[in-house]
């Protein structure tokens, strides 16, 4: 059973921010959206649980440098992204 990934308006703005500053990158971030969707556990994914100000949330890498923070409802089998950059950008 797949996962339903959600955009929320505030995601919007960030992606597409993030898709015209990388554009390089589009492939690669769409080939994360459909691993998440597909299999969110996916060792390619590096999906983490966060800490601190960030408990409750995880991380899921597009490559080694930016990463995605999304709220990740198991039970639900929703994902629900809330942010998109580089580590400074995503953790401040």
């Amino acid at each position: 059973m797949s996962f339903k990934v959600v955009f929320t308006k505030s995601y919007d703005k960030l992606e597409r921010a993030f898709l015209k500053k990388h554009p390089d990158l589009w492939g690669r971030y769409h080939k994360t959206l459909k691993s998440l969707e597909s299999n969110p556990f996916h060792p390619g994914l590096r999906l983490h649980a966060l800490h601190d100000q960030y408990k409750g949330y995880y991380s899921v890498s597009i490559n080694m440098r930016y990463r995605m923070t999304v709220d990740l409802l198991i039970q639900g089998r929703e994902i629900i992204l809330m942010n998109i950059g580089d580590h400074n950008e995503v953790y401040r």
